[in-house]
């Protein structure tokens, strides 16, 4: 047993002061993170057996070719990290729970000794996170659960590529790498929106130099402007919630004009889609189901402070380690200044 592995199974028990709820949480994430790294295996040898399907193989052979482009260009981490691969035969690795109070979006964070504060947690077993979100709904909190293809272990372990990471086409693979290897390369405790809006970052911006490298012309694609668009109309309707729930109303009158926040939301997205995306109904399924404040929460999380860090980068000419080097200037100031100075990049962009 390595010593990281010891580390990761005595970490398992630290919860155990705390009672069996805890104890039983924390034993399921070691569970499930040693099935993932026993399933793990060298991609050198995947491609090399003629027994595994050649559409696999083809595209871990391209995943391998963004996986050095990410070092020796992005200057992300030179590592055994995604030069592995492993089939859980599932199609998430985890489902994460998020949960914020009824009037806030604020969320319900969960504090772990290696990662920090992040705000939500994380179940192996999608029966798990549904479990755990029917007792928060009982308590009165607003809940969604959101499928994980890929996460990092931060360089404590070799991550692999993940069949839950190859569904949708091979630059979304190169994107997902570039995502998680700007983890390990920077990580800053209990910030979850700076940590989650870099690594954003370095996937959009790592992408394009990809596409350039291969000599791709930049993406047209439709479907990434529709993305931003739609992004853009649900970081307006949090914006306005969180205005809404700054005021001292009534609870009764606060539910009804939260309600009407996301009817306003859905109005705009029908007109958006109708009018200019030619109906394209690729947002239907998640604008029309159940709507709640922790439903926003991936938004706030994974793009809030990407037109920031695109300034800070532009403002280094572009020079990666440069720009990595300002990241942590950046996150060694307290909290409060950091979201002032994120704040002040992002009007510049």
């Amino acid at each position: 047993m390595t010593p990281r592995v010891r580390c990761l199974l005595a970490l398992a028990l630290i919860p155990l002061i705390n009672g069996c709820s805890s104890a039983s949480y924390y034993s399921q994430l070691a569970g499930g993170q040693w099935r993932l790294l026993q399933a793990r295996e060298p991609v050198t040898e995947v491609i090399a057996d003629p027994q595994r399907p050649a559409a696999l193989r083809e595209q871990l052979v391209k995943a391998q070719a963004a996986r050095t482009f990410a070092s020796q260009h992005l200057h992300l981490p030179d590592n055994q990290s995604y030069r592995l691969y492993a089939d859980l035969k599932r199609p998430y690795v985890v489902w994460n729970v998020f949960v914020t109070p009824e009037f806030s979006l604020n969320p319900i964070t969960h504090c772990f000794p290696i990662a920090g504060c992040v705000a939500y947690r994380g179940y192996y077993s999608q029966g798990a996170a549904r479990g755990e979100a029917a007792l928060q709904r009982q308590d009165g909190k607003d809940v969604f659960v959101g499928g994980v293809e890929a996460y990092s272990t931060l360089g404590w372990f070799d991550d692999p590529i993940l069949n839950s990471m190859l569904t949708w086409g091979d630059e979304r693979l190169a994107t997902l790498i570039f995502h998680e290897l700007a983890h390990q390369r920077f990580y800053v405790k209990d910030d979850s929106e700076f940590n989650e809006s870099f690594a954003s970052f370095v996937e959009q911006e790592g992408t394009r130099q990809w596409r350039a490298h291969q000599g791709l012309s930049p993406s047209r694609d439709k479907g990434l402007q529709q993305r931003k668009q739609f992004i853009a109309l649900v970081l307006n309707t949090r914006q306005r919630l969180q205005e809404l729930y700054a005021q001292p109303l009534p609870a009764d009158e606060m539910r009804q004009r939260k309600a009407a926040e996301f009817a306003r939301m859905r109005g705009e997205y029908r007109q958006l889609r109708d009018q200019q995306w030619g109906g394209n109904p690729r947002f239907d399924g998640w604008v029309n189901s159940p709507m709640n404040n922790a439903k926003l929460l991936p938004f706030g999380l994974y793009d809030q402070w990407v037109p920031a860090f695109a300034a800070l980068f532009e403002s280094v000419g572009g020079n990666w380690p440069r720009f990595y080097q300002e990241v942590e200037t950046l996150a060694q100031l307290p909290p409060k200044q950091r979201k002032a100075a994120l704040e002040q990049w992002a009007v510049r962009q």
